[in-house]
């Protein structure tokens, strides 16, 4: 696919955050990111942009990153995207100690309305993590990145385990589990949740999996198969691997979670170890956490916008 004629850019191209360029729509001042994948001769556009290009074709909401286009030549293959200001990981670092609970809130329903959309549509993220979370001027959350997603539509009912960057990988896929569904993307959900609230992440395992896992563990208790049937049969389960630790509750770890009303509620609802008790996102807009929220956003139209300034951000 050519791009538009309208799209005209300028030689003076400046690097944006996140290996995007950003320029300009010459005739309507419009500020666009460019993502530019350099192609190989023999190899063509690698399948992970194409995957990413057909599925956010069909992606059209407020809370996702919106793909106006792609150019397509002899050596790139460039994406014309909406051109949002930083990502939240980026806000967390300008904001050190953790953010205010009201915008916390805010984000995180507007993270489960663009995963909700897309969970209705089969589609999983499967790289849900803060780098990938875009945060604009007016505090409005748009998920990006959609290299590693997947549409469950495909039939088959096995996936890669190697996805979602450590921190945000849930235990099921770090133990070998390849049968997954959208409780992939939840995990991650909470991790963020709980690191928006504290200003530090969650599990930050530092060397491998198991690293991961124990971290994990010990705040989580060690599965059996009475907590979590069928645990001990995933390939990673392996018990001189993993230390033996009794749960706890997630306030007792991360007191702040405390402060705000339902709020180690909520981060529990998304951190369970059994992905088939984990929250979906459908179901955690509707929690009470989210209850001092107006009403009426429950109505908004998936390409509407939340109105952000009217709500504190």
């Amino acid at each position: 696919m050519e791009i538009g004629e309208s799209f005209v850019f300028p030689v003076n191209k400046r690097k944006a955050s996140r290996d995007t360029l950003i320029s300009q729509n010459l005739l309507t001042n419009q500020v666009v990111a460019l993502k530019e994948i350099r192609l190989q001769e023999e190899e063509g556009a690698p399948f992970t942009a194409i995957r990413e290009a057909s599925l956010l074709k069909e992606l059209k909401h407020s809370n996702i990153v919106t793909l106006h286009d792609i150019v397509h030549t002899r050596e790139t293959l460039t994406f014309v995207f909406e051109y949002v200001n930083t990502d939240l990981s980026q806000y967390m670092e300008r904001h050190p100690g953790g953010l205010d609970h009201r915008n916390v809130r805010l984000f995180l329903y507007q993270l489960l309305r663009g995963l909700s959309y897309c969970h209705k549509r089969r589609v999983l993220h499967r790289d849900v993590k803060p780098q990938n979370l875009l945060i604009s001027g007016l505090g409005e959350l748009k998920l990006a990145d959609f290299g590693l997603a997947r549409a469950k539509s495909v039939p088959s009912h096995t996936y890669s385990n190697e996805v979602v960057t450590l921190w945000y990988r849930p235990p099921d896929v770090l133990l070998g589990s390849t049968e997954y569904s959208t409780s992939l993307d939840m995990w991650g959900v909470g991790c963020i949740f709980v690191e928006m609230i504290t200003g530090m992440p969650t599990f930050p395992g530092i060397r491998d999996t198991y690293d991961q896992l124990d971290k994990i563990f010990k705040l989580l208790g060690t599965p059996t198969e009475e907590t979590w049937p069928g645990v001990t049969h995933l390939p990673g389960y392996k018990p001189k691997l993993l230390g033996f630790y009794r749960a706890r509750k997630l306030g007792h770890s991360f007191p702040r979670l405390y402060d705000i009303v339902e709020g180690e509620a909520m981060a529990s609802a998304f951190l369970q170890l059994d992905p088939e008790k984990r929250i979906g996102a459908e179901w955690a807009l509707s929690h009470p956490y989210f209850a001092p929220l107006p009403r009426k956003l429950d109505e908004l139209p998936d390409g509407k916008s939340i109105n952000l300034p009217n709500y504190g951000l």
